[in-house]
């Protein structure tokens, strides 16, 4: 039947409040009545029967003039009661003045006691509607605990309550202030017993909502909540509420932050802010996932130009459509130029860098994948060494003041050709930089991006969601992490602190073992891990052995002895580099060895330079692998070898 009284049209429910408001009135004036003159039977007396009906016809026309009747009884808020109050002291003063206009005894108690009654029955009705609403909508409802008892946890639980998704039944208070209280009508509880609240409370989900400002730490509370085995969500950051890009209540997976364990690093704003307001500014590989992100943080830094500089022509039409947006919305104006390109066309660098004026280039053009590369050598040695050579030749023709490379923890000791190609990419720039002092070269090494295209992270929130497995390439393997807008403010800064062919590396903390970040995702989302011993679980994780060219450990320094720099967390080494003349020579050697499409003297090649690199396996490159490497025999007998292209 209640479901039922729900379905009526508004129309038909405004009828039936206006009844009930019109029973209750008359109760609560014969109630006060009969209180004051401590008669259970009393009965009106003509007069005061006409003073009763008037006093409630023209409360229930103060009640429509105060719009009680316009409010939807289930999201009745703190100014619903309000207006109550005023409608039933406004029928108290009503009813006063109609006594003594037709001269009607009236005790001069019996107003309060009327106004103190009105407001209990016609408020009183409408919580009890409220309650029966939210009771029988919190039935299909999920139950939750908030983990955090503060304004972002009040706010998300009263978001909940109005939803339709969760039902929250308990606070986790992390401030011993807050135990034992009731916030939104949900208790609080010490994070000490979270176990047997969860139990208590039948919680099938946990919802991080942390202030920003408050001191927590992060990774000991998911490992504590890592060991329930349910899922764990979060809101929202307030940046995000405040710019309106988010609800409160639009409740999505743990950040990569959250798994990552660690502060992130903070940049020193003045300082970049400055090598970047009204200047010039060129990305390459603008549409990837670190320059499109470095595309991001550079526009809020004002500079007058910003060049879009990609050869993928969806990612750089996303991009710009992007960052379009943001300049309008935000009011920057900058000039946003979107321009189609490969690093590895020298003179289209140039022009393009002479043609707006460049000051400085953040080159993230790279192939950064090392099965992919492993597999298509040539390429990636044309991008990634040749590409480097040919845009920090075309800054130095075009004048530009400083050129900051994005490299890799993996062209330290590489074992396979990305990370050799990345090493060889920054001896070009270190030679660069001692062969003329116009450009200024640094060199910015990072560790593997979260959240990035090819990253574990999504990759393994996706084998998750399709029932697993989970495959790690071996149990032991190891690696450091940075998420992408933290990689983003490195460059940043290092593009602000280089004085000429510095490496800068940044203090990552411990390394992340690929596995165990493997299993913390199983948990954190509500889930087993499928093992022998346990072979009911949901999610099993398999070893599928190592990747051409993948090595178990990465590492950050060549050397050993790291200098600081003004920023506490950005390391800075000057690693072993080639005189300008040798460099030449091997890069004349890799040329000749791309053109001839021979694969094994590019692997000679980059093993005889300073890279320190040793192959863990032969050539895996699919073309050579299939029989095509007679390709230097047949371009010498037609007597004509095609350069790459300039």
């Amino acid at each position: 039947m209640f479901k039922s009284f729900l379905g009526l049209p508004r129309l038909h429910k405004r009828v039936v409040s206006v009844a009930v408001d019109a029973a209750a009135l008359s109760f609560a004036l014969w109630a006060s009545f009969a209180l004051r003159l401590e008669q259970s039977l009393w009965l009106p007396n003509q007069g005061q029967f006409l003073v009763t009906a008037l006093t409630v016809i023209f409360t229930l026309g103060v009640f429509v003039r105060l719009g009680l009747y316009r409010a939807v009884v289930r999201y009745m808020s703190d100014r619903a009661f309000l207006t109550i109050i005023m409608g039933v002291g406004i029928s108290a003063l009503l009813l006063i003045v109609l006594g003594y206009s037709l001269n009607v005894f009236i005790p001069r108690s019996v107003p309060v006691i009327y106004a103190a009654l009105a407001f209990i029955f016609v408020g009183g009705s409408r919580m009890s509607v409220r309650m029966l609403v939210h009771h029988s909508t919190n039935r299909g409802k999920e139950w939750v605990a908030i983990v955090g008892a503060g304004e972002t946890g009040a706010q998300l639980a009263k978001a909940l309550q109005e939803g339709t998704e969760y039902h929250p039944v308990v606070f986790i208070g992390l401030k011993p202030a807050n135990h034992k209280a009731l916030i939104a009508g949900v208790p609080v509880v010490a994070l000490k017993d979270l176990e047997e609240a969860v139990r208590i409370h039948g919680v099938k989900r946990l919802l991080l909502a942390l202030d920003a400002e408050k001191n927590v730490d992060r990774r000991k509370l998911l490992n504590r909540l890592e060991a329930l085995k349910l899922p764990v969500q979060t809101v929202p950051s307030m940046s995000e509420l405040v710019a309106g890009q988010a609800r409160i209540n639009d409740i999505r997976d743990l950040e990569i932050e959250d798994l990552l364990g660690r502060d992130p690093v903070r940049p020193d704003n003045a300082q970049v802010a400055a090598s970047l307001y009204n200047k010039a500014v060129m990305v390459t590989g603008a549409g990837g996932s670190i320059g499109s992100e470095l595309c991001r943080q550079i526009i809020h830094h004002r500079p007058r130009v910003l060049v879009l500089f990609e050869q993928s022509e969806f990612s750089l039409y996303a991009i710009e459509r992007e960052l379009q947006a943001i300049n309008r919305i935000d009011g920057l104006n900058v000039e946003i130029h979107p321009l189609l390109g490969s690093v590895v066309h020298r003179r289209r660098c140039e022009m393009a860098m002479r043609s707006f004026g460049i000051e400085t280039v953040y080159h993230a053009a790279a192939y950064k994948h090392v099965p992919l590369v492993e597999l298509n050598v040539i390429e990636g040695v044309q991008n990634n060494v040749f590409g480097t050579l040919h845009a920090a030749e075309a800054a130095i023709s075009a004048g530009v003041k400083h050129f900051v490379l994005i490299s890799t923890d993996k062209a330290v000791r590489p074992t396979n050709v990305m990370g050799a190609s990345k090493r060889m990419a920054e001896l070009v720039l270190q030679g660069l930089a001692q062969r003329q002092s116009k450009t200024i070269f640094s060199m910015v090494r990072f560790g593997n991006v979260l959240g990035s295209s090819g990253s574990v992270v999504p990759l393994f929130r996706d084998q998750i969601r399709d029932g697993g497995p989970i495959t790690v390439t071996h149990q032991d393997i190891i690696r450091y992490f940075m998420t992408i807008p933290e990689a983003s403010q490195l460059v940043l800064q290092a593009g602000s602190m280089g004085r000429g062919g510095e490496v800068f590396v940044l203090d990552m903390g411990e390394p992340v073992k690929i596995a165990d970040l493997a299993r913390k995702m199983i948990h954190l989302m509500g889930l087993v891990e499928k093992t022998p011993d346990r072979p009911e679980g949901d999610i099993e994780v398999v070893f599928t052995g190592l990747r051409p060219g993948e090595k178990l450990y990465e590492e950050l320094l060549i050397g050993d002895n790291p200098q600081g720099t003004s920023h506490p967390r950005i390391l800075m080494a000057r690693e072993v580099s080639m005189r300008w003349e040798e460099l030449e020579s091997v890069l004349s050697t890799l040329l000749r060895a791309s053109q001839e499409f021979d694969c094994r003297q590019i692997v000679e090649t980059l093993k005889n330079a300073p890279t320190g690199f040793t192959p863990n396996g032969d050539v895996a490159d699919l073309v050579w692998c299939n029989g095509h490497h007679d390709v230097k025999a047949a371009e010498g007998s037609a007597g004509k070898v095609h350069r790459l292209p300039v």
